[in-house]
């Protein structure tokens, strides 16, 4: 009887990670990035983005294409040559408080509005540490969206 319990317990767990290991958070390398409606530049351009470091969401791969979702939930095809691995959010609630340190008990430095780019250097449990043009500090974790 245990042995069937493990068996069925690894049996789910592997089809989780299998079901979900795809999906995974990049940014935009480049200040002008086309998204197009299929794997190959033969397809139409759907989307210009117009901002670097933009996060998106891969969902799919082809070859060198990666299907994207961004945090509008436009989807799209972007080849790999035009994402990065540095890490980014946007913030998806209003007056997003920028802390001094990773506490709501620290110096309020900024207030953010809703759509905010921010860099992500690292996070923890609760808040990440930001930077958005002057302001650099700590925002909590659920305020975001991205590559956390």
């Amino acid at each position: 009887m245990i042995r069937i319990l493990i068996f069925t317990f690894t049996l789910i767990f592997t089809l989780i990670n299998f079901l979900f290991a795809d999906e995974y958070f990049s940014t935009l390398r480049y200040k002008n990035v086309n998204l197009r409606q299929g794997p190959s530049k033969d397809y139409p351009v759907k989307i210009f983005y117009k901002k670097k470091h933009l996060p998106v969401q891969v969902h799919d791969t082809s070859d060198n294409w990666r299907k994207i979702r961004d945090q509008e939930n436009n989807t799209g095809w972007i080849h790999r040559s035009q994402l990065s691995k540095k890490k980014a959010a946007i913030t998806v609630d209003d007056k997003v408080i920028v802390f001094k340190s990773a506490t709501i008990f620290s110096k309020p430095l900024a207030a953010l509005e809703k759509g905010r780019l921010c860099l992500v250097f690292k996070c923890d449990q609760d808040f990440c540490k930001i930077k958005t043009d002057k302001y650099k500090g700590w925002v909590k974790k659920k305020s975001l969206w991205g590559n956390l």
